[in-house]
């Protein structure tokens, strides 16, 4: 697996993260969990899912944060540690794990450094009560989500998929042409065959639910101000990069756009929205008892 993010930019894009993701499809994962769940978080980073998840599930749980990353795992076990003395709550480290001694039990992380993209890779899917993944699909190829939805058999929580929506403000005729090429970089191949990019959420939708799943999904968005000044640069200069090495022809357009943005970031006069969706799969014996509980409230 190739796609990978490093912790700096995992943490500075965390804030927008937490504010574009599902809350509705997340309580309603967490309502079908057991009691004392055990999870996996399938390229997990920095941690992010599971500093939004756990206080959502409350109550005594287990989590495997998996990643190909060592750098990104470590770095989640730093940013854990300092999130949980933030709330006041104790940690412990025993026996390669760390446990958060919150208010409302025992939360126990661990970590493991696995290549997702290597299918023969032994993550326990048959152990867990339910497997999230956060801005991961879009990475992946139509092949793997097969392979993956075969052995799923608990409810799954996917967030941060994007999508096609990119709206840059204020708008100029530059930005179809730096999309165009940003989406075909998304499609290149991150290890795992040619990745799907803005495809995912649909085709990972379509194979859960020929798969027997009963799928929900959600859109949100990033809404970045100019205020996020070096979050704004990085994405800039990100989709920049991104369409130069698919539009050979169209240097000079899209560096007039890179310095258009970033003399419109440096005056304040710069807004950013980028279009995610959420999936949220239960198997149908979980749907149906989350549809009677709904009912007797």
């Amino acid at each position: 697996m190739n796609g990978s993010f490093s912790p700096d930019w995992l943490g500075r894009r965390e804030p927008f993260d937490a504010t574009a993701r599902s809350g509705d499809l997340a309580r309603r994962f967490a309502a079908t969990l057991p009691a004392r769940p055990m999870l996996i978080d399938l390229g997990a980073g920095s941690g992010s899912m599971f500093r939004y998840l756990a206080p959502l599930i409350g109550g005594p749980q287990s989590w495997l944060l998996v990643d190909h990353d060592i750098a990104n795992l470590e770095d989640a076990v730093v940013r854990i540690a300092r999130w949980a003395g933030s709330n006041g709550w104790a940690v412990t480290m025993p026996r390669r794990a760390m446990i958060l001694h919150t208010g409302t039990g025992a939360w126990r992380v661990a970590i493991e450094r696995r290549d997702l993209a290597d299918r023969h890779g032994a993550v326990p899917f048959d152990e867990a009560d339910g497997v999230v993944c956060s801005a991961l699909l879009d990475l992946v190829s139509a092949a793997w989500i097969g392979w993956f939805v075969r052995r799923l058999r608990s409810p799954f929580l996917a967030s941060l998929n994007v999508d096609r929506r990119r709206l840059w403000l204020p708008p100029h005729p530059l930005d179809r042409l730096v999309a165009r090429g940003f989406q075909r970089s998304q499609t290149r191949d991150k290890g795992f065959g040619a990745a799907l990019g803005a495809r995912a959420s649909d085709v990972t939708a379509s194979a859960l639910r020929q798969a027997g799943f009963s799928v929900s999904t959600a859109s949100a968005e990033w809404r970045v101000r100019a205020s996020a000044g070096s979050f704004c640069y990085a994405l800039i200069a990100g989709e920049a990069e991104a369409a130069l090495r698919e539009l050979r022809g169209a240097h000079a357009r899209i560096g007039a756009w890179q310095r258009l943005r970033f003399d419109q970031l440096r005056d304040g006069r710069l807004a950013i929205r980028i279009g995610h969706r959420d999936i949220l799969a239960l198997p149908r014996e979980d749907h149906d008892h989350a549809v009677a509980r709904r009912r007797r409230r």
